[in-house]
């Protein structure tokens, strides 16, 4: 048993930052290009959201690190949270 959670717990998933998110037409969609600038209804102060799985798992702020950007944690779920996040539709 110790063997599969070890081999569980190896796995790598993606975990996604997500800035904001915004519905368009698709017409607006297919006139994006270079230069164009996509607003998002969400004040630049507001925390980040954290998602694994498509969940939200936790949120951070937004930092520079060397010449990239990374996310400070400001608050993350419970691990049992977390690892329903994981699974087939977050259950």
């Amino acid at each position: 048993m110790a063997t599969d959670i070890q081999t569980i717990l190896k796995l790598t998933v993606p975990v996604i930052v997500q800035v904001g998110r915004r519905r368009l037409p698709m017409d607006d969609v297919l006139a994006l290009g270079p230069g164009a600038i996509l607003e998002l209804p969400k004040a630049s102060e507001e925390d980040l959201e954290l998602l694994v799985n498509n969940k939200v798992v936790g949120k951070g702020t937004a930092v520079k690190v060397g010449e990239n950007f990374g996310i400070r944690i400001t608050s993350v779920g419970s691990p049992i949270e977390r690892v329903r996040a994981l699974g087939k539709d977050g259950v």
